[in-house]
């Protein structure tokens, strides 16, 4: 079975960026929940980002510090070709988030790729864990997941599913919401998608 690098490099290799199911020209909603989230524009790491245009946004937008996180190499080559030389502006992490360790303190995490993604209730608890260690007491988490209604699986995977209760559940005592959103993504092919997205605090 192909492992979880593989399978991502293998996608971000066969694809274009706008044939991919989660592809957006502008992700308004996750930059106005970062906005909302971090007025003084602080660090923010996105986690998954891919190939995401969210970057240049928190760019343009003055952040202080922006980092990109994701398993695939290819897609974060893709990213900094396309930002050129405003490449040097972002940290590239490439990184399994289940298996990274430490990223350094941030204000913001922001996630609408990969938290449905993990299956394993293992991953996940190393998951909270590690944005535990990573966002400071005050500091805002902005997860974007698959809602109940949606198929079960996505880009070949089996994905989870959540109601804005179950998700709030999985990030335990350490957080709590502070907003909540649903959200319908329309995809390349014009079908639509239901996301719940959750913003927390660090507590």
């Amino acid at each position: 079975m192909m492992n979880r690098k593989q399978h991502w490099e293998t996608v971000y290799t066969k694809h274009p960026d706008h044939e991919l199911g989660w592809y957006q020209s502008d992700p308004e909603l996750s930059f106005r929940l970062i906005e909302k989230a971090s007025p003084g524009r602080g660090r923010v790491i996105d986690v998954g980002g891919g190939t995401s245009r969210l970057p240049e946004k928190l760019l343009d937008r003055g952040y202080q510090k922006i980092a990109v996180l994701d398993i695939s190499a290819t897609a974060v080559a893709k990213a900094q070709a396309r930002l050129a030389q405003r490449a040097d502006r972002i940290q590239w992490i490439i990184a399994d988030i289940t298996e990274a360790q430490d990223l350094g303190p941030f204000d913001v995490w922001h996630d609408r790729a990969v938290f449905h993604f993990l299956t394993d209730p293992a991953d996940r608890k190393r998951y909270v864990e590690l944005a535990a260690r990573t966002l400071p007491k005050g500091g805002r988490l902005i997860v974007g997941t698959f809602a109940l209604d949606t198929p079960p699986r996505c880009s070949g995977l089996d994905t989870c599913h959540y109601d804005a209760a179950g998700l709030a559940t999985q990030f335990g005592a350490e957080f709590r919401v502070v907003d909540q959103v649903s959200h319908l993504h329309t995809k390349p092919t014009g079908t639509q998608q239901h996301f719940i997205f959750l913003t927390l605090e660090r507590v």
